[in-house]
């Protein structure tokens, strides 16, 4: 790109030299085409004076100008001609592991750990990872996407700009992973912003394990562990059935137990019931605690089948499904979870009133 209002300068003659000794140096490779765009021709004077660019022998100068939009148009449709045509990529069929959590939690720690390499940099500066970045690696014979984000604030506390667009980006991950290992910090309570993520990651209906990193700042007796892990469980009551795991990021203790309690998770994710099975829980179930209604009517579940994994949807067909309360529901979901367990992984029921 060269200016218009400069006119041809020494060095715009100095970057075309460059450009042309590039083309020459690589010889018969594939040469990348180049465009020769003239920025700030904002009016018809300018855009005449463009054409004295022709002399760097580069071809047709585009005058444009950036600020007002004028003949990006052109532009645009060169470029489009110019570009390679897209090769047809393969599915990516890897199972997809995302890293939250808050900042400065040491999800980028574990990464480097996991892989055995210095993927990302580490810094005690919260928010030193900005973006998404995704790792791909064969683990077991199973192909993996280990994805390090940003950390997440509150909401309050988000700046706008680039941490406010980290944190979309964050999110964004969430949804496209299959499992998401929430790391909080062992030094700190269990906080509202470390439930906030949990529930991000229960809205989106992915699979879930809860690390409870730098355990090994913790001053611990033999009740400690069992104390923190009620207190985990308490603060995630509605996602009682996440497992968790003390780790230390920092000196690998018991990191090599994250990937295989990722991939237990992902295998419960996937896992299919038969009709039959899944109506007998259902029927022993309301034999052991009928529903009960203020209105007289009580709910009443025929049949059920499971229509769909990942995540576990189960479709319940009954008189009314306004009659259910999510009390009944919750109910049916643990006995349903005795007999399946579903480790880290949300169950959705979806009632269907008959006629």
């Amino acid at each position: 790109m060269v200016d218009a209002l400069s006119g041809l300068t020494s060095s715009d003659q100095e970057v075309t030299e460059i450009l042309r000794s590039h083309q020459r140096r690589i010889g018969n490779q594939a040469i990348p085409p180049i465009l020769l765009v003239v920025n700030k021709a904002d009016n018809a004077d300018l855009r005449s004076a463009a054409y004295d660019f022709y002399s760097l022998g580069l071809g047709n100068p585009f005058a444009i100008s950036a600020i007002h939009g004028t003949g990006t148009g052109d532009l645009l449709d060169e470029l489009v001609k110019v570009l390679p045509e897209q090769e047809s990529q393969d599915e990516d069929d890897s199972i997809k592991i995302a890293i939250v959590g808050k900042p400065n939690v040491g999800k980028s720690s574990l990464l480097n750990m996991i892989t055995g390499e210095e993927r990302a940099i580490v810094s005690p500066i919260a928010g030193t990872t900005r973006d998404a970045v995704d790792t791909h690696f064969t683990y077991e014979e199973k192909n993996i996407t280990l994805i390090d984000t940003a950390g997440i604030r509150r909401r309050g506390k988000i700046d706008r700009g680039v941490e406010k667009y980290s944190v979309i980006r964050s999110m964004r991950a969430i949804e496209r992973s299959d499992v998401a290992l929430l790391m909080v910090d062992a030094t700190e309570s269990m906080s509202a912003q470390d439930t906030h993520i949990a529930g991000f990651i229960l809205d989106a209906w992915k699979s879930a394990v809860v690390l409870v990193n730098k355990w090994d700042l913790v001053e611990k007796d033999s009740y400690t562990m069992d104390e923190f892990r009620k207190r985990i469980q308490y603060s995630l009551n509605f996602m009682d059935y996440v497992p968790v795991l003390f780790i230390s990021a920092k000196t690998s203790k018991r990191v090599s137990s994250v990937l295989p309690e990722a991939l237990r998770v992902q295998e419960e994710r996937m896992v299919k019931i038969k009709t039959s099975q899944l109506n007998r829980v259902l029927h022993k179930a309301q034999d052991q605690h009928s529903p009960t209604s203020k209105t007289g009517r009580i709910l009443r579940i025929y049949y059920g089948t499971q229509v769909r994994s990942d995540p576990p949807t189960f479709m319940l067909f009954v008189n009314d499904s306004k009659l259910a309360h999510f009390t009944y529901l919750r109910y049916i979901e643990n006995q349903l979870r005795k007999e399946y367990p579903f480790t880290g992984t949300p169950i959705r029921l979806v009632l269907k009133s008959r006629g």
